[in-house]
C-alpha cells in the first residue's frame, strides 16, 4: 500500500524533499537556493497542473524565471549591488501590498471564470503572496518572512483539505521554517553581516 502510494506520488515526494532543501538554503542565504528552486518549480508545475491548482502552476513558471534573476543578482561580485539583508521602506512595502492584492483579485477572477479550479480564491491568494515574497527574497528584504508565514499558513489548510497531503505537510514545514528564517535573518541583521 505505502509503496504503491509513493510510486503514484513520486514527483510530489521529490518536490517536497527539494522544497525543504530550498528553504534551508534560503535561511542560510546560500546562492545554491536558486538552482534548486528551478528544479523544485519544475516538479511542482506538474503536481499543480495534475490537481487543478492553475495559479500555483503558473506561479512555478514565475519561480523558474525569478530563480534565474535571483541567481544572477546574488552572484555579482561584492560591491556591485549585491543585496544585503535590509528592512523594507514604506514606499516599497506599499507597492508590495498593492501588487499582492491586485494580483490576487486578477487571479481569483481569471481562475473562477476560466478554469474548473475548486479553490480559485485561495489558489490566487497563495500565488499572489508567493510572487511578492519571492521578489522580496531577490532583494533580501527581511519582511519577506512575514509574507511567507501568511502564504504558508493558508496553503497548509488548502492543500490538506484538497488531499495533497505531502504538499500540505511541506507547507507546514515551510511555515515552521519561515519562523526560523525570520529569527536567523534578524540575528544576522542585528550583527551587521552583509550575507
Amino acid at each position: 500500500m505505502t509503496t504503491s502510494w509513493i510510486n503514484d506520488n513520486i514527483i510530489e515526494v521529490f518536490g517536497v524533499a527539494s522544497g525543504i532543501a530550498y528553504v534551508i538554503l534560503e535561511i542560510r542565504r546560500s546562492i545554491f537556493l536558486w538552482p534548486l528552486g528551478i528544479i523544485t518549480s519544475a516538479a511542482y508545475i506538474y503536481i499543480f497542473a495534475r490537481n487543478g491548482f492553475y495559479a500555483n502552476m503558473g506561479l512555478q513558471g514565475y519561480y523558474l524565471v525569478i530563480s534565474v534573476y535571483g541567481w544572477y543578482r546574488w552572484n555579482r561580485p561584492v560591491g556591485q549591488d549585491v543585496p544585503e539583508i535590509r528592512r523594507i521602506d514604506r514606499k516599497t512595502g506599499a507597492w508590495c501590498l498593492t501588487s499582492a492584492v491586485a494580483l490576487w483579485v486578477l487571479l481569483w477572477f481569471l481562475l473562477d471564470k476560466a478554469t474548473g479550479s475548486p479553490v480559485a480564491l485561495w489558489d490566487g491568494l497563495i500565488a499572489s503572496l508567493s510572487v511578492v515574497a519571492t521578489w522580496m527574497l531577490t532583494r533580501k528584504y527581511f519582511e519577506l518572512w512575514f509574507v511567507w508565514l501568511a502564504a504558508n499558513a493558508i496553503a497548509v489548510v488548502v492543500y490538506l483539505s484538497s488531499q495533497l497531503y505531502p504538499t500540505g505537510l511541506l507547507f507546514l514545514v515551510y511555515f515552521s521554517m519561515s519562523v526560523v528564517g525570520a529569527k536567523e535573518w534578524r540575528r544576522v541583521m542585528t550583527a551587521g553581516s552583509k550575507y
